[in-house]
């Protein structure tokens, strides 16, 4: 049975065209090196929210969670935090979009990247628009709020918008406290 489903999987996605199958920009490990640099040690850290915390984040970041485990990746330099990176996968119109963000260890958003964007490329934000989150509150992380949408591509900027909140979010209320 489980050969037939392969097979039939395999099949389906010869069917698809490759325009369909959307870009990957960046594979796992390369994302960390973005995050981090090459020299750098990335262990991961499993989050386990408990439905007091994630009802915190949802209210901070104004936005759902999906799940109740969350991972955020360390990295590390001679023992020492040099930030922390998410890799957050969201549904844009019916395809999804992977991003890196990457906080430095004090919280603050250091970097976006898209790592893959399956939606058709007129829709991907261009990399300068994120340019605007940073530095930005995060109460004011909206589109109309302290931040510009995308003509065209409003629902692709309201998605990263959500994943850059929860990612914010997740730090302020999980490792803020642990920090310093």
């Amino acid at each position: 049975m489980h050969h037939l489903k392969a097979l039939v999987f395999g099949l389906v996605l010869a069917a698809l065209p490759a325009a369909s199958l959307g870009k990957i920009y960046f594979s796992k490990q390369e994302a960390m090196e973005l995050a981090f640099g090459k020299d750098a040690q990335v262990e991961m850290m499993p989050l386990f929210l408990t439905d007091t915390e994630r009802q915190k984040i949802e209210r901070l970041a104004k936005t759902k969670l999906e799940s109740s485990l969350y991972t955020y990746y360390v990295g590390k330099r001679s023992g020492r935090i040099v930030g922390y990176a998410a890799i957050e996968t969201h549904t844009v119109r019916t395809k999804p979009e992977t991003l890196l963000i990457v906080l430095n260890p004090d919280g603050t958003l250091k970097r976006i990247e898209i790592l893959a964007f399956h939606e058709p490329p007129e829709y991907q934000p261009p990399l300068r628009w994120f340019d605007q989150l940073f530095g930005v509150p995060l109460q004011q992380l909206r589109l109309g709020g302290g931040v510009q949408g995308i003509t065209g591509a409003t629902l692709s900027a309201r998605a990263a918008l959500d994943s850059v909140r929860k990612v914010l979010a997740i730090y302020h209320v999980m490792l803020a406290s642990q920090e310093g």
